[in-house]
């Protein structure tokens, strides 16, 4: 097989898998992280199937779980209370099966408690800016530090946002204020059920139940709130009291859930973008993740995308052959499925963002009926679990075991 010495960009969930998995391949690894002390952006995130498949691999499905809260629904209605949309994973027909809520936070102090315990070289305060090649292999650049030394492989796993990919384009109109909140006790929501509201396409809330936070033990929520990005400064000057009137006059069961933000810094915008690299590989350089490929997050994809590409590679890396070779693989191994997905995000996004009427129109009237036909509810349970287009017999992974990593979720 050979050992690579390998520099990965970035400490976030493809940076941190990619590196658990290489290093028990016996690579020499070493991870580079902009901040002072590695540490996780964003708020909730759901765990389909094909992300837990690469935990299990790992063994940390059961840690991750613990601190997750288990989704057996996802469920939307209009302004009119009509169900647009109803995603059970019972429709999967295997017992058990669900999404999980978890902070991010949470999956990053999973994986970065293993990164530490396995002894892999955490580079902090490196700012990347860039990359070149040298004769002894390629070396990144920082913003303010001496270059790296010469390594032989690069895994690009900066994200949305990654210097080491020409000019970006792709940015969508919408994008979404996130908040972290304490779950409510006695509030109207339920532990098991990721939930929206929509007015149309133009306005769009959701929770997103997150379990108990890791390292704090609080029981969670994601509260989020679409957003065009054109006018977040506007959304800033009216205040967080007229954001709130308009929230609670689309979903009135929120308005328990806002009195605990109190400013406007607790929320957090996000904006996203729909690329895919053209050439994900380089000279001893791979894009992993949203570095990649990235899109909005209507299907909830991006953490569980970027676990199986960290698994495609390590897989394709532990081969034989030129790296040149491995890395090829590696892309080949992902590229149906990313694209795939790529296609389904793009197609489905202006349902639930738009300014145009027909999107949510189409979404209302044709699809929602559509999906409660047989085979509607299988299609799309497959569909939001990430299932479609079989990833995981393609990447060698098994299913994962449901009853083993749930014994530890707080009941």
């Amino acid at each position: 097989m050979g050992n690579f010495d390998i520099a990965i960009a970035g400490c976030g969930i493809a940076g941190l898998t990619a590196a658990l998995l290489l290093r028990r391949q016996g690579h020499a690894v070493v991870l580079y992280e902009r901040f002072d002390e590695p540490r996780p952006l964003g708020s909730g995130l759901m765990l389909q199937p094909t992300g837990l498949a690469v935990l299990a691999e790992l063994g940390l499905a059961e840690e991750v779980a613990a601190h997750s809260a288990p989704i057996v629904r996802l469920y939307g209605c209009n302004t009119h209370g009509e169900t647009v949309l109803d995603a059970r994973y019972a429709d999967l027909g295997r017992p058990g099966v669900c999404g999980l809520g978890i902070h991010r936070a949470s999956l990053f102090g999973a994986l970065h408690d293993a990164v530490l315990a396995a002894g892999i070289a955490v580079r902090t305060g490196c700012e990347v800016t860039g990359s070149e090649l040298t004769s002894r292999g390629r070396r990144l650049l920082f913003a303010a530090a001496d270059p790296s030394p010469a390594h032989d492989l690069v895994i690009d796993g900066l994200g949305v946002a990654t210097p080491l990919t020409p000019a970006k384009e792709g940015w969508l109109p919408y994008g979404a204020l996130w908040t972290t909140l304490a779950w409510p006790k006695d509030g109207p929501f339920r532990p098991d059920r990721l939930e929206q509201r929509y007015e149309r396409a133009r306005k769009m809330a959701g929770v997103l139940p997150t379990g108990r936070r890791r390292g704090t033990g609080r029981n969670e929520l994601a509260l989020f709130w679409s957003l065009r990005a054109d006018v977040y400064g506007d959304w800033r000057e009216r205040g967080l009291a007229a954001w709130k009137d308009e929230l609670v006059a689309l979903w009135p069961q929120c308005a328990g859930l806002l009195e605990q933000v109190a400013d406007p810094a607790q929320l957090t915008f996000a904006r996203y973008a729909h690329r895919t690299h053209r050439r994900p590989v380089a000279e001893r350089l791979i894009h992993i993740g949203d570095a990649w490929h990235s899109a909005s997050p209507q299907l909830g994809q991006g953490a569980n995308m970027a676990l199986l590409d960290a698994w495609a590679l390590a897989k394709a890396l532990g081969g034989d052959g030129p790296l040149d070779a491995r890395l090829a693989a590696a892309v080949e191994l992902r590229g149906s499925h990313v694209r795939l997905y790529q296609w389904l995000t793009a197609l489905f996004t202006p349902a639930y963002q738009s300014d145009s009427a027909w999107p949510a129109l189409i979404r209302d009237m044709v699809l929602a009926p559509l999906s409660r036909l047989p085979p509607g509810p299988g299609v799309q349970a497959n569909m939001v679990s990430g299932l479609t287009g079989g990833p995981l017999g393609r990447l060698g992974l098994a299913w994962p075991d449901y009853p083993s990593a749930m014994v530890a979720v707080p009941r």
